[in-house]
């Protein structure tokens, strides 16, 4: 069988440290983006915390009037503090505002930090993967039947009718994240779709795509229905020592605390430096198994996009021909 063909995605700028939205920016990253031929533009979620980004499914809706063939994705959502119907009904809506390019990521969120995050929208991190299954469940009935009847433990919808339905048929695509080996199961199981984490290191990618795998084995499903993405920080610049120590201060401001329990946490995660360098970085995470990568630059979106179009991607290879 031959290897799938390489897709690469973009970020939508989502980030503005000085508080004040650049849509300028925006407008010509994805428009730019769609010019160069990348397959899809990824916003990520926060709604509550101290970086300045963007409410991610406005910003795709948003994406979605100035573009006509990106595919549009969000990842991923933390679902649980989310109401399901309301969830449904906004994706819906992206997918109509889309044209069918809508793709809704979706995970558990930081469960392993108990209840404080989700005490702030009202649920709990015991309930968090109950009301993940659960919102599945609601929003795909939904999204697939005129009338929904459902009595579960958080929702109860008594012939509940939503429309229109979406665009893409049998129904809009949901990707998972995460990284435990259960959640890897349950993308297995259930998601259209996975997408590891950017903070992943390349190695913990490689090992969560052979529990993927197993785990589409073992549940009788085609591998090639669970397509596998990564998000990769990169630079692309002649001069390597500069965008190490740009990544450097980025990754010190964001993500303290993962350098300090890895010192080499950059390394693990990024690519920089000329486009040979870049290319090699990104290989990595290619013969790992990412079928598609959202090529993530920190600076200077759409010069590094031109850069990564032209001296960079025509330099991979599928992983069967690496």
């Amino acid at each position: 069988m031959s290897a799938p063909a390489l897709r690469f995605g973009i970020p939508i700028p989502q980030v503005f440290m000085d508080g004040k939205a650049d849509m300028e920016l925006v407008r010509r990253t994805v428009q730019r983006a769609e010019a160069l031929g990348f397959d899809s533009a990824w916003v990520q979620d926060q709604v509550a915390g101290d970086v300045p980004l963007l409410e991610s499914m406005s910003l795709l809706c948003y994406a979605s009037a100035v573009t006509s063939r990106l595919k549009l994705g969000v990842s991923v959502l933390v679902f649980p503090i989310r109401n399901a119907v309301e969830l449904a009904k906004a994706a819906g809506t992206l997918d109509h505002m889309s044209n069918g390019r809508a793709i809704l990521g979706l995970g558990l969120g930081p469960v392993f930090a108990g209840d404080r995050y989700f005490k702030i929208f009202g649920t709990s991190a015991g309930t968090a993967l109950r009301r993940f299954n659960e919102g599945l469940k609601v929003m795909r009935l939904l999204w697939t039947q005129s009338r929904v009847t459902f009595d579960g433990e958080f929702y109860t919808l008594n012939d509940t009718a939503m429309e229109p339905k979406p665009v893409q048929q049998p129904t809009l695509p949901c990707w998972f994240g995460g990284q435990h080996p259960d959640a890897l199961a349950r993308a297995a199981r259930n998601a259209d779709g996975y997408m590891g984490a950017g903070p992943t290191t390349n190695d913990d990618f490689a090992a969560h795509v052979r529990i993927l795998r197993q785990s589409v084995e073992q549940c009788g499903r085609d591998p090639g229905t669970l397509p596998i993405s990564k998000r990769v920080y990169l630079a692309v610049d002649a001069d390597a020592a500069r965008a190490k120590s740009r990544l450097d201060e980025f990754f010190q401001s964001r993500y303290p605390w993962m350098l300090e329990s890895n010192p080499n946490f950059v390394a693990d995660i990024c690519a920089w430096g000329a486009p040979e360098q870049v290319a090699a970085g990104l290989q990595t995470v290619i013969n790992a198994g990412a079928q598609m990568i959202v090529l993530n630059p920190l600076w200077d979106f759409v010069e590094q996009m031109e850069a990564l179009s032209e001296e960079v991607l025509p330099l991979l290879q599928p992983p069967d021909a690496a």
